[in-house]
């Protein structure tokens, strides 16, 4: 695999921002959000809408091969200071070496940007990578984890003026996981919904706008079960029983092996006595996204953390049908939660 030359996609965008531009933009990776965020700033702002008919072209990785490509970016542009070639599913495009000759030898009148989903270069292709990065930028859009949801969230919202309590966040993290390119949307349609006078997204609009119970979820689940709640936790597992459509196993289930994974992470942590320290330890960007391990820590031993992690593993094969002909998904959860607080 390819690896970017310490290039993030904020710095990539200040400088976009900023009217500058390089010959060559590679962007690669399994999340599409970002690859298509710098793609469509390039193509709406690189050029003036009346240079774009002449200038501004689109081409499938599908469609053309890689002496094509570097032959559109090798002409002139017309009547226009660039040229801007945008090359989608780059994946796609065969014997690059056509390619890597342009790449050491760019037209500097040409914005040539490469989208290349779902993967990186070949990591063999080392004289291939050192010529992107020789032309301009290789950027690799990475998936995000989902201890970094909470804080995309926030930043998206409050990049819009727009804030959240922690709960909130949760909630739409928990349900709607790691799909930018979904959650964006759902947090768009939440902004839209919220009055000029009153810019705050509570639970109460995350049930209305996006579907999601304020009272019954994977957060208030798994805050039962970090606080060792038996009666709460029952209480959430006896209601999701009886209303299959508003959560289930399959949802749930990687959301407590996360948190248990990372628990069992923080045991090891040089200073597992300081929220700050396993903050650090984890990559948590704020300290009190710490605060639940440090309860965990508290309520559960370090042997019985690991058990769990094992037993989750088991009911995640029996909820697949591995070696279990007849236990139902609800049976399962309540064996499971039984397990861990007990």
């Amino acid at each position: 695999m390819a690896e970017a030359k310490n290039v993030s996609f904020d710095s990539i965008m200040a400088d976009l921002k900023a009217g500058k531009y390089v010959p060559v933009y590679y962007l690669m990776g399994d999340e599409p959000y970002y690859i298509d965020r710098i793609a469509d700033y390039i193509a709406e702002h690189v050029l003036q809408p009346e240079e774009r008919d002449f200038n501004q072209t689109i081409l499938f990785g599908s469609d053309v091969n890689a002496s094509q490509i570097a032959d559109a970016a090798r002409r002139y542009p017309m009547m226009a200071e660039r040229q801007v070639i945008i090359v989608k599913e780059a994946q796609n495009v065969k014997n690059t070496e056509p390619l890597e000759r342009y790449f050491k030898q760019p037209m500097p009148s040409t914005v040539l940007v490469m989208c290349h989903k779902n993967g990186t270069i070949d990591g063999r292709k080392k004289e291939y990578v050192r010529s992107i990065q020789s032309a301009g930028v290789l950027f690799e859009s990475k998936k995000l984890r989902d201890r970094d949801l909470p804080a995309f969230i926030e930043n998206y919202l409050s990049s819009r003026q727009v804030s959240i309590d922690t709960k909130s966040t949760q909630m739409i993290a928990d349900n709607i996981g790691a799909d930018l390119s979904r959650l964006t949307s759902e947090l768009d349609k939440v902004v839209l919904s919220l009055p000029e006078q009153d810019r705050r997204v509570t639970p109460q609009v995350v049930e209305d706008q996006i579907g999601v119970s304020k009272e019954f979820n994977g957060f208030e689940l798994r805050d039962a079960i970090v606080n060792r709640n038996v009666f709460k936790a029952n209480q959430i597992i006896k209601y999701f029983d009886e209303n299959p459509k508003a959560g289930s196993i399959y949802s749930f289930l990687p959301l407590l092996f996360n948190y248990f994974q990372n628990l069992m992470i923080a045991f090891y942590s040089p200073n597992p006595k300081s929220q700050e320290a396993v903050a650090e330890w984890l990559e948590l960007r704020n300290p009190w996204a710490a605060k639940d391990y440090m309860t965990g820590m508290r309520n559960y031993s370090g042997m019985k953390v690991m058990q769990i992690i094992s037993k989750i593993r088991e009911i995640d094969a029996k909820s697949k049908g591995l070696d279990n002909p007849n236990t139902g998904p609800g049976e399962l959860m309540k064996e499971l939660i039984f397990y861990i607080l007990h």
